[in-house]
């Protein structure tokens, strides 16, 4: 495992458990715990977690949003094997409105990758710059107030767009998928966008990482029986995910592709 991995498996446990000791990671990992210190002062400057005597507690509650770059370096690995089996999923030629968040700008990038003919809406000017010059895909970037860092669009305006298209596929980026609690979202207008966004797919396909089963953000977007299709890493026996299959979502289960996070879930179903 390299040093990008073991952080994205210590954000992970962090996300999931709500606080890691430094003696536990380092016999989990193999290594010393001078190592875990050094990944977990680099993960506090991230805004994942905060350090404590023996060990770190997450920072993240239901109304606080970690930062862009925190999220797209947690479960990295996974986000682009879950972007790969989302991309499996579309057509050539069909409308797809990609969301904004970094498990999507992911899926940008598999669709550049694979060279899909589409046609993509987005609120994301990273998923716009990322399919920009990619042959065959026609790129609607949609307007309104953008937020800084994230670099996506909220706001009256942008909804009032979205809701001139008709959609083939959306796929959504979350913050939090649970049975009672449904699809949530940190921010509230970036939640309002989402919820325009559904009513213009004919498809819903959420694509969430393990750590984002089980959770409950600030703001409800939507039961979880109103999406299609659930694309994730976390095991079939996860209770969300059977949740979901009972409720007749189409979940696609992609496997772990690391070890030591696949035995993470294991002993810490969502």
């Amino acid at each position: 495992m390299d040093v990008s991995e073991r952080r994205s498996f210590i954000a992970d446990r962090v996300i999931s458990s709500g606080e890691v000791e430094f003696a536990v990671l380092a016999e989990s990992l193999g290594v010393s715990e001078m190592t875990i210190r050094r990944d977990i002062e680099f993960l506090e400057t991230q805004g994942v977690l905060r350090r404590i005597m023996g060990g770190a507690i997450s920072l993240q509650g239901t109304s606080t949003e970690p930062s862009f770059d925190s999220r797209a370096s947690a479960s990295a690995r996974e986000k682009e094997h879950i972007a790969e089996a989302v991309v499996d999923l579309l057509v050539p030629g069909e409308t797809v409105l990609l969301d904004s968040g970094s498990t999507v700008l992911s899926v940008a990038r598999a669709i550049r990758k694979r060279g899909l003919e589409l046609t993509v809406v987005t609120p994301s000017a990273l998923a716009g710059l990322e399919l920009s010059d990619s042959p065959g895909i026609t790129v609607y970037l949609i307007g309104g107030l953008l937020r800084p860092h994230e670099l996506s669009v909220i706001g009256p305006e942008t909804i009032r767009a979205i809701a001139n298209f008709n959609c083939d596929t959306y796929v959504m980026g979350v913050a939090g998928v649970d049975a009672i609690g449904g699809i949530s979202e940190y921010h509230y207008d970036e939640a309002h966008v989402k919820q325009a966004s559904m009513k213009v797919a004919k498809r819903v396909i959420v694509a969430a990482d393990q750590t984002k089963l089980g959770r409950q953000a600030l703001v409800k977007i939507a039961d979880l029986s109103d999406i299609s299709i659930l694309v994730s890493d976390a095991p079939k026996r996860n209770r969300t995910v059977a949740a979901a299959t009972k409720l007749g979502v189409n979940v696609v289960s992609v496997e772990p592709r690391s070890p030591q996070v696949a035995q993470s879930a294991e002993r810490n179903p969502a």
